[in-house]
């Protein structure tokens, strides 16, 4: 069952949604590559490394970013920069693949189908190096409950984007990988439920009628057919 209401699902999250961040820079390198968090409650954090790993690509050309972190609820944004590294360099390349952008529990599910991971396989490898990227994100709460009742909180989220070379009256600004995001106040949930007992005995009975009814079209059918030969053989005879 599908239903839609305004509400915050998951209100024992303390206002905090889990994201888990999953991406390749295969041309810059991992000293350079950093996690931004700001949102509208005054976050700020340049450097964010709790929970995140790096991994060299590339013979330590490259770089793939795996985070998993916590953002408030309200809009805000995080970022992919060089802003945290000690010496920024002169023209970092921020050419990028995307493997996975999640926000909540994982669902696996095989009769939901939804955007839980929209931006799986974004691929920006012939974009501009110098350029910035803006992913423009809308999350929508979703709640799963199974037959026990046991309810997990996932989201989905809708996505647009756009890239540019930004300048400033200094010059070229260092560009970055953005996520910007807003809530739906809208709250999607699913319901597994059994089907009732009146419903399968009344299929039950349904099947057994339909068949009765099929028979005995069949039987009038088979029945006139024979009667039909019969008077033709007695027309035949006299």
């Amino acid at each position: 069952i599908n239903e839609l209401y305004v509400d915050d699902p998951d209100k024992d999250s303390g206002g905090k949604i889990e994201v888990n961040l999953n991406i390749s820079l295969p041309n810059l390198h991992c000293e350079l590559v950093g996690l931004d968090i700001q949102d509208e409650m005054g976050r700020h954090e340049v450097g964010h490394i709790d929970n995140s790993m790096k991994i060299p690509l590339n013979n330590g050309e490259g770089c793939r970013f795996e985070g998993h972190f916590s953002i408030n609820k309200v809009p805000g944004n995080f970022h992919v920069s060089t802003h945290s590294a000690t010496a920024q360099p002169q023209n970092p390349d921020m050419t990028h693949i995307i493997h996975k952008l999640s926000f909540g529990d994982k669902l696996e599910v095989h009769n939901v189908h939804g955007a839980f991971n929209a931006l799986e396989g974004a691929d920006k490898l012939s974009s501009n190096p110098l350029a910035s990227h803006d992913y423009i994100l809308k999350i929508v709460p979703t709640v799963y409950e199974d037959m026990s009742g046991k309810q997990r909180y996932s989201y989905q989220y809708t996505v647009a984007n756009k890239e540019y070379v930004a300048y400033s009256h200094t010059g070229r600004i260092i560009p970055a990988i953005w996520f910007r995001y807003d809530l739906s106040p809208i709250t999607v949930k699913y319901t597994e439920r059994r089907q009732p007992l009146y419903r399968f005995i009344t299929s039950i009975c349904a099947i057994i009628g339909g068949t009765f009814t099929v028979a005995g079209i069949l039987d009038s059918c088979i029945f006139t057919a024979s009667e039909a030969w019969k008077k033709i053989q007695l027309g035949k005879m006299q």
